[in-house]
């Protein structure tokens, strides 16, 4: 097996139809073989019937697991990275858009560096315009400044990195869309489960770094990305309560808050 996906859905009927199909048609264009592994987190919408039709369309490749209930971010990928058995592993949310080749352009910048475990896309809205899907590690200001000001931060980064190219090393890059070796999840672990929704994203990649291999982003590969952004704004809601909390044991367990980690020096890969 080439390519383990795994899916995460919760009432994600808008979504997961473009998604699905998306993945399928590139990854059957460049040849690879696959496996998707769907979990349902407790959907109420159509998604489970949605998911079905894949599944009686494609009954060899679509693996749905269905919870009924909502158990986070880190859980439910958990089980299915228990049972993907690729030589890459995909990990990416059901608002992403797989598009022009990306799959086989993502998975040559995997191989082209022994020591890179995990490459990311550019994502960008429909609009066109960039998301911040990469930063560096987290300290208090930080993650209240991303927090508070991200939409201006967005803003000032399509003015001024919209037109980066080629690959760079990254310290860390949301979940929304991962290619991993899978020797590195069986070296590093599964995700953490004592965080229901994040950062499960900032912990597993300094996780990462923390093994000795590199993690970067091809930006001449874009990807989709229609973010539901649930936790974003000045908001109190569940998953923004969930989302202070894993950020308050993600800094107990890595032992820092003001003073970021440092791996080695950023750049671009020769």
């Amino acid at each position: 097996m080439d390519i383990s996906f795994i899916i995460l859905t919760w009432n994600s009927a808008r979504y997961i139809n473009t998604c699905l199909q998306s993945v399928i048609d590139d990854t059957i264009h460049a040849s690879y073989s696959f496996e998707i592994f769907i979990v349902d987190n407790g959907s109420c919408d159509e998604t489970r019937n949605i998911i079905q039709q894949y599944k009686n369309k494609y009954p060899e490749c679509i693996k749905p697991i269905y919870l009924e209930k909502n158990t986070g971010t880190t859980y439910s990928r958990n089980l299915a990275l228990k049972k993907a058995s690729g030589k890459y592993i995909v990990i990416m949310d059901s608002d992403i858009r797989i598009q022009n080749g990306a799959m086989n352009k993502l998975i040559n910048t995997l191989e082209s560096d022994h020591r890179l475990g995990l490459v990311v896309p550019t994502l960008r809205y429909p609009s066109g315009n960039l998301q911040k899907s990469t930063d560096r590690f987290p300290t208090l200001p930080s993650k209240l400044m991303r927090y508070f000001f991200l939409k201006l931060m967005e803003s000032r980064q399509n003015q001024s990195g919209g037109s980066a190219t080629g690959v760079r090393l990254i310290e860390y890059a949301i979940s929304a869309f991962w290619l991993l070796r899978r020797k590195v999840v069986e070296q590093v672990g599964y995700l953490d489960e004592k965080i229901f929704y994040a950062p499960e994203d900032v912990d597993y990649c300094i996780r990462i770094w923390k093994k000795g291999y590199w993690i970067a982003i091809n930006h001449d590969v874009s990807i989709i990305h229609d973010a539901q952004e649930i936790s974003r704004g000045f908001k109190i809601n569940r998953a923004t309560i969930h989302h202070i909390c894993g950020l308050i044991y993600y800094f107990y367990k890595h032992k820092y808050l003001f003073r970021r980690p440092h791996f080695k020096a950023f750049g671009s890969i020769n």
